[in-house]
């Protein structure tokens, strides 16, 4: 069994335990499975709104899942997504095409193309372009960095040959990320990236979706959230030390105690108090951002 293969296993089997006897809530309106791209078998997002806000134009967050880049989809993602829809946000879960059936940058290319329906149905759905906010875990979170860099570092925007439209990104939340991902613990190419990267992890492959070394001072402010027992947490204090480098407004904040063992991802789970409290944080933290 390759590492795709463990990973869709295993993540599965957990998110089938996690996600058991999860209804969607009565307070939230959703717009299921629109076609964001040529791919209907792939590239298909939901839109979730507070049902209080009929009518409202509202801020907007798009949620990159995550996965190792090889599982993962809208499905796996709608019951945290709506909720943070019922804490007052507009948002867009959306499905992307997976590693090894598709090669990097597939990833950011279907966030490029939510992105720009966002901004051409902004009318329709009441979208608030102007106030933008991103949140990604794992592999997501990598994909977010990498998102953030292109919309705010023109000389890396410039290695990919789409462009992102016109909106306002006014921060982001790092969940349990992988921001420096390539090499395993024996410096040799993973297995993941051999299969994500188009030439199966070359140096220069490895460099250009390291997030580290594009952040620049235009970096959006984030939210970067970890664990105690999250098996990434020393990617979240590497990402934390670029930041404060680049002097780019940040908070980092590790969850759960030497009573509360929190691991990675931990706020997916819409039954834990600690879920929705990390959640609820990172909503306060993007709030600071609409004047």
């Amino acid at each position: 069994m390759t590492a795709a293969e463990q990973i869709r296993k295993a993540f599965k089997e957990g998110d089938d335990i996690r996600d058991a006897g999860l209804t969607t809530p009565s307070d939230v309106i959703r717009y299921d499975d629109i076609q964001y791209g040529p791919e209907k078998d792939w590239q298909v997002m939901d839109l979730y709104r507070p049902r209080f806000a009929q009518g409202a134009v509202l801020p907007v967050i798009f949620s990159i899942h995550g996965g190792g880049w090889v599982y993962g989809d809208k499905e796996r993602y709608q019951y945290y997504c709506m909720s943070l829809a019922e804490r007052g946000f507009a948002v867009l879960n959306f499905t992307y095409r997976l590693s090894p059936e598709f090669k990097f940058p597939a990833p950011l290319e279907d966030t490029c193309l939510v992105l720009q329906w966002m901004v051409d149905h902004a009318a329709e759905y009441g979208l608030d372009t102007k106030h933008v906010f991103g949140v990604g875990d794992s592999a997501g979170g990598h994909l977010l960095g990498l998102t953030a860099s292109i919309k705010t570092n023109p000389g890396y925007a410039a290695q990919y040959d789409f462009k992102f439209p016109e909106f306002d990104l006014k921060a982001v939340a790092l969940n349990c990320g992988a921001y420096n991902p390539g090499k395993d613990a024996n410096g040799e190419t993973s297995e993941l990236m051999k299969g994500f990267l188009p030439e199966g992890g070359t140096d220069e492959e490895i460099a250009k979706i390291n997030v580290l070394t594009h952040i620049t001072p235009d970096f959006p402010p984030a939210f970067v959230m970890t664990a105690v027992e999250d098996f990434l947490k020393q990617d979240a204090l590497k990402i934390a030390a670029v930041l404060t480098e680049n002097e780019v407004p940040f908070v980092l904040r590790i969850y759960g105690d030497k009573n509360v063992r929190l691991g990675h991802v931990f706020h997916c789970n819409m039954k834990t108090a600690e879920g929705k409290k990390c959640n609820d944080d990172e909503c306060e933290f993007f709030r600071e951002f609409l004047g």
